[in-house]
């Protein structure tokens, strides 16, 4: 089993900034991706972000290309998630998830992923 635990949610303005974390426990060696997906009141989960655990191959949402960020640090078993000018259609649950198939390019679709964090709140404000 696999541990996710997300951090660094909060309420900011739109222009603002945010990173969050998500730190990986339990049989970590076994994932071959991170990705972060989010999911806003009466919407469907949405791919944001996704970082191969080696080689740093990503793949992003192309509405957030250009603002946001993953990257990652083995020595920690964390990814982050670097998000800059934020917009108010930024606002949703954001949730880490792994995956411990190895697939070229990281996968976009939450079904691919195995483990789920409990996710966090992230709120922009106009």
């Amino acid at each position: 089993q696999v541990q996710l635990v997300e951090s660094g949610g909060g309420l900011v303005q739109a222009g603002g900034s945010l990173r969050l974390s998500c730190a990986a426990s339990g049989r970590s060696f076994s994932i071959y991706a991170l990705g972060w997906f989010r999911q806003a009141p009466g919407k469907e989960r949405e791919f944001v972000a996704a970082i191969r655990w080696s080689g740093s191959v990503t793949r992003y949402l192309d509405s957030v290309k250009g603002r946001f960020t993953i990257s990652g640090d083995n020595a920690k078993n964390t990814v982050y998630l670097q998000m800059n000018s934020l917009k108010p259609e930024d606002t949703a649950v954001y949730y880490c998830a792994a995956d411990s198939r190895l697939r070229y390019p990281p996968s976009s679709h939450y079904s691919d992923y195995d483990y789920w964090g409990q996710g966090t709140q992230v709120t922009v404000s106009s």
